[in-house]
């Protein structure tokens, strides 16, 4: 494990000027807007719009970066004036006929008309989801399911671990792989860290979380973002129903590739159950505490890099020691750290009045008295266990949340009129209530699900531009060539080239950003092909959304973790080349897939 990035690296990154790059979004903006009224070709809006998605790319994986807010937000600017000019449009046709107040009475001040432009209701409920997900992770539900796998499992690493990720496969169908992937990161990297991994393999497992939760979550509509951006561009043809018998196939496949690589990974690695320390024990607990009483949860590399001035030159030693397998509390032992110093951080890192009887017990442990270091768990069980109680209330209405939130979903499944939002902002109300007195874990939760949601903001513009190069008649031509293809090759072929297109286009891109704008020429096509291609168009976006660092907002935290506490010389070229084997492994039993799908659909045809 390594420590913070040195400042050579980040140096290498040059971060251009936000300001004077909308100051010149605006300046060609205001020209089009002036000279160019009536008599701007569609083509060029395209190429406006294709620059703005190229250049997150660009912009996004090199040495010279622009914020991603700043590209898409600079650029609407420029593509909004290029749509003025351009009269033939159906949206200016809607002015003319019915005029400038009926028209933004019904696209901006209304909700169906905002959720044409910018898809609102699945940004309202990714929202609400975000902030659902947040408080139920705070109940640390998932670390005691994987502590109790793992001890029905004798300390298996392997057997644990696979069963962990299928829960999170499981959920990410209808939770968001998105709101899972922090929490199952920290989650198995406890556990790799307890059987003393090597730091290869605990970069594997977090990379293999980006793929169990992108391309796992597709099963159903609501676990991936461009599952419902697809949903909602060919609504009411794909509902449900089509995730179920389309996607989870597809999903279960990925699952099982997974699982065997993770396998060839980790090989016989096991934890040693009768040597687990009390703090790892009641991993669950210790960390609900550490919500409640600090406002933070932090795994003890995470602690020790965030006190590495306060460590000094002790820090190198402890992080060692801790990729070793060894609690904080007896590394900090271990590295003749002062006793004061001890105290006051292991105070910070579970409780101030649990410092000193965790500290007597590590003292004890290192001069080998197993003995006297067990009666001196008696205040850190007792804590725990009073604690215990707390956080199964908080667990229990978390649970319980999830009565609304899946009634919601129903009720917008039956009734496509009842916005989807209100499901996921159901649930959050109702999980809120069981940890409304605890400010700062409430805090915490809060201040997560809105720092997640912030990933989302530069996709408003993008959704826009896509809305007006489709009322300017731009996908008309494609649907045209979906048609000619299907008749010259058929409709397997056409598929497969979509899949795989889709699988390039989002390893480059952003992949919510691929779904909306390659679903919308699907319009127009017999039922069963649009299904096909749909179900293709899906699979892409979710491989490709984590064959790369920037593929999908889970790349992006998966990577960013690696860089932050695994290893800081890690770069996108590695994370490609570590990814590729199971990313080809996936493609082709996928592709098997498409193509039994297609000549069912011929057969029955």
């Amino acid at each position: 494990m390594s420590d913070h990035s040195s400042p050579a690296s980040e140096s290498a990154v040059v971060q251009l000027s936000t300001k004077k790059f909308m100051f010149g979004c605006m300046v060609i903006a205001a020209g089009i807007f002036l000279f160019g009224r009536g008599q701007m070709p569609v083509w060029l809006l395209a190429v406006e719009v294709f620059a703005t998605i190229i250049a997150l790319f660009l912009f996004g994986s090199f040495k010279y970066q622009i914020h991603k807010n700043a590209i898409t937000y600079g650029m609407a600017l420029v593509i909004l004036a290029t749509f003025c000019g351009l009269p033939d449009s159906e949206f200016h046709q809607e002015v003319q006929k019915d005029g400038l107040g009926h028209f933004l009475q019904h696209h901006l001040l209304s909700f169906k008309g905002l959720d044409h432009l910018i898809h609102a209701d699945t940004m309202l409920f990714i929202l609400g989801l975000t902030f659902f997900v947040a408080v139920i992770a705070q109940t640390r539900l998932l670390e005691q399911i994987t502590f109790v796998l793992l001890r029905r499992y004798h300390g298996g690493v392997l057997a644990t671990v696979v069963s962990v990720t299928a829960v999170v496969a499981f959920s990410s169908g209808i939770l968001d792989g998105v709101s899972m992937i922090g929490l199952t990161i920290r989650t198995l990297v406890i556990i790799l860290l307890l059987a003393a991994a090597p730091t290869a393999a605990i970069r594997y497992a977090v990379m293999v979380c980006t793929a169990v939760t992108t391309i796992c979550g597709i099963w159903l509509a609501y676990g991936e973002p461009p599952n419902l951006i697809m949903k909602a561009n060919l609504h009411p043809y794909l509902d449900n129903s089509f995730f179920l018998r389309y996607c989870a196939p597809a999903a279960v496949a990925a699952y099982l590739v997974i699982a065997w690589n993770l396998r060839k990974k980790l090989g016989h690695k096991r934890v040693d159950l009768d040597k687990l320390d009390v703090l790892d024990a009641h991993v669950a607990t210790v960390r609900f505490l550490q919500a409640e009483r600090h406002g933070e949860v932090m795994t003890p590399v995470e602690f020790v890099e965030a006190h590495a001035t306060e460590l000094g030159a002790a820090a190198p030693g402890i992080l060692n020691r801790l990729h070793n397998g060894e609690p904080l509390g007896l590394a900090l032992m271990r590295e003749n750290v002062p006793v004061a110093t001890r105290r006051t951080l292991l105070g910070r890192f579970v409780s101030e009045d649990l410092a000193e009887p965790l500290d007597n017990r590590y003292v004890l442990l290192a001069q080998g008295d197993a003995a006297g270091a067990d009666k001196a768990d008696a205040a850190v069980d007792e804590a725990i266990h009073n604690l215990r109680h707390r956080r199964a209330l908080a667990a229990k209405v978390g649970a319980l949340a999830l009565v609304p939130f899946v009634g919601c979903l129903i009720w917008h499944g039956i009734n496509h009129e009842v916005p989807l939002f209100i499901a996921s902002f159901a649930g959050f109300i109702v999980a809120l209530l069981g940890v409304i007195n605890l400010p700062k874990l409430r805090n915490l939760a809060l201040r997560e699900a809105k720092h997640e949601f912030a990933e989302y903001y530069f996709l408003f513009p993008l959704f826009l531009s896509i809305t007006l190069l489709t009322k300017a008649g731009f996908f008309n031509v494609l649907q045209e060539l979906l048609h000619h293809g299907i008749e010259k090759a058929g409709p397997s072929h056409v598929a497969f080239a979509q899949f795989v297109g889709c699988t390039f286009l989002s390893a480059i891109l952003d992949n919510n950003v691929v779904a909306d704008f390659a679903s919308r020429a699907l319009h127009g096509l017999d039922v069963g092909i649009m299904h096909l291609f749909a179900m293709a168009q899906i699979a892409g976006y979710a491989i490709g959304g984590c064959w790369t660092h920037i593929g999908s907002a889970q790349s992006v935290v998966a990577f960013a973790f690696i860089k932050r506490d695994v290893d800081e010389r890690y770069t996108p070229i590695q994370w490609i080349k570590e990814m590729t084997p199971v990313i080809v492994t996936i493609i082709v039993v996928l592709t098997v897939i498409i193509y039994l799908e297609g000549a069912l659909l011929n057969w029955l045809h």
